[in-house]
């Protein structure tokens, strides 16, 4: 009935799905599934075929027959003594940023980033996610790469208080880190922006 079309700018614009894919042959079903996963690999992995189901929301059956028919696009290695899948030859790496960055709600990084216990470790996971495990209802502290706290804004008028709730102590550096990103947020929102850390006392999408 609608889909999202071009930009304009900053503002998204809708249309009609089959004006916009006039002259486009959309994949079957199975082919669409493998374009998904070599895009997940590409941007989160290595991962295995589980990790796939749960951001695909299939079953791990599905998953693990969709990585069988690409077997010969992938390559297996092995991280932390547990196999896991890459694209085939697709194997440059890059560190995580060292520091502190306030990731907000659903970022892309930790919703999909998988394995989620290396990613959300110890209190994180309790803090950071849902009952069910869903990610991405708390806006994330991210420290060195994995997510070590939550943060919560709330604006009035062209004020904005940003409470900062961190798991962990903060160093000199993350803390500089931190007076950044509240800077960041500030600007990006035309306000005059509080630094309060302690505890985040709302519940998810507040």
């Amino acid at each position: 009935m609608l889909c999202f079309g071009a930009d304009r700018g900053r503002y998204a614009t809708y249309t009609n799905p089959h004006r916009w894919l006039r002259g486009f042959r959309p994949a079957d079903g199975d082919e669409a599934l493998r374009t998904l996963v070599s895009r997940y690999l590409y941007a989160y992995g290595p991962a295995t075929p589980q990790h796939v189901a749960r951001w695909l929301a299939i079953t791990s059956r599905k998953a693990v027959e969709l990585f069988d028919e690409m077997a010969s696009d992938l390559q297996t290695i092995e991280v932390d003594g547990e196999p896991m899948w890459i694209l085939d030859g697709d194997t440059a790496t890059s560190a995580p940023h060292a520091g502190l960055r306030l990731l907000p709600y659903f970022d892309v990084y930790v919703v999909a980033g998988q394995p989620r216990d290396r990613l959300y470790p110890g209190q994180a996971a309790t803090r950071a996610l849902t009952l069910t495990g869903q990610a991405g209802n708390y806006p994330a502290v991210l420290i060195d790469g994995v997510v070590g706290g939550v943060w919560h804004q709330l604006r009035t008028g062209r004020k904005v208080t940003i409470t900062v709730e961190p798991l962990r102590g903060l160093t000199q550096k993350l803390r500089r880190d931190l007076d950044d990103e509240v800077d960041l947020v500030a600007q990006v929102m035309e306000a005059e922006a509080t630094l309060r850390i302690g505890k985040v006392t709302v519940g998810p999408h507040a």
